[in-house]
């Protein structure tokens, strides 16, 4: 049987991913000026509307409106900010994990990138296109046995023929198969995009984020948290750990998962399956405070991880 593999991406101009990056760039905002701030910050937007709500612990006060502003545009913006709650505090002063849940890493030898190929296609198509047309997009790539069959791509101001055009030009070396459909703008020209068509909310594009639908995923979001969130932290250090099992076992795939109980240090798992074969990770401080410190999570470095995706980026966590 012929083996099929999709993936798409989107382009920061869409409304999830608007929110994403307002998220992010409001956690960067507090860990300039206070690295141990506690930032749990989530946005919805759409329609000339923008809601910033969370939780945070700082010693520092940010002007959320002007960011808003530089990523959204002229939007009617509200927030409501709120302190941590001291129950869940209370575990994370002491070290523990800011939650419970299981994050899973994952790295591949079929890119340079460590990903999935068809994350990769659909992720370069995109930038390719957003380079031309800056504003809200989508991609996608369908390969068969390795091999390009089909590709969408819909771009917010794009005509359709010059987008085909587009595409057919970053398609010229690519592993194409000998039957080849691209679909561009299928649904037809639009110029509506972005907020103003549509309504975006942090954390709603977490495939795109990972590493695609072939690989499962933990379940949390990342933007908008500060590493206390093993949610984010965790999934970065199993993506690192997969990596480096990756390069020292000379594998050809990696899975990593790692699982925390709220307030408790210690992870409840923390396996590696190598070329399938599953064995306890070992050599890693695998405490909140332990991945924090590798990985250099406690500065501002966040709002570029929610354009282009969280891994594959040349980012700490990837090598």
């Amino acid at each position: 049987m012929p083996s099929y593999k999709t993936a798409e991406s989107v382009s920061p101009k869409h409304p999830d991913k608007l929110c994403d990056q307002i998220s992010d760039a409001v956690l960067d905002a507090y860990l300039a000026e206070d690295p141990a701030a506690r930032v749990a910050v989530e946005a919805v937007g759409g329609h000339g509307h923008t809601f910033v709500v969370g939780e945070v612990s700082s010693t520092h006060e940010v002007d959320i409106a002007p960011i808003v502003k530089r990523l959204a545009g002229d939007v009617d913006f509200r927030s409501k900010i709120v302190l941590q709650s001291p129950e869940i505090a209370s575990g994370v002063d002491t070290g523990g994990a800011g939650d419970q849940g299981i994050m899973v890493g994952y790295a591949t030898a079929e890119t340079p990138q460590l990903l999935p190929l068809e994350v990769i296609l659909a992720r370069e198509l995109n930038q390719h296109l957003y380079k031309i047309w800056p504003s809200d997009g989508k991609t996608q790539t369908t390969l068969k046995d390795g091999k390009i069959t089909a590709v969408v791509a819909s771009f917010q101001n794009s005509k359709t023929d010059e987008l085909k055009d587009a595409v057919s030009d970053w398609l010229k070396g690519k592993p194409q198969a000998d039957s080849l459909n691209i679909y561009a703008n299928p649904a037809g020209e639009w110029q509506q995009g972005g907020f103003e068509a549509d309504t975006g909310l942090t954390g709603r594009k977490l495939v795109i984020d990972n590493y695609g639908p072939q690989i499962p995923i933990g379940g949390g979001a990342f933007s908008g948290k500060d590493p206390s969130k093993v949610d984010r932290s965790a999934a970065y250090m199993a993506r690192r750990i997969a990596a480096d099992y990756l390069k020292k076992h000379n594998a050809k795939e990696v899975f990593c998962y790692l699982a925390y109980a709220i307030g408790v240090a210690q992870p409840v798992e923390a396996t590696v399956h190598v070329d399938g074969k599953p064995q306890d990770v070992s050599g890693y401080d695998l405490t909140p405070k332990g991945i924090i410190d590798f990985l250099d999570l406690k500065k501002p470095q966040y709002e570029p991880t929610a354009r282009w995706g969280h891994f594959g980026n040349g980012f700490t966590w990837d090598s």
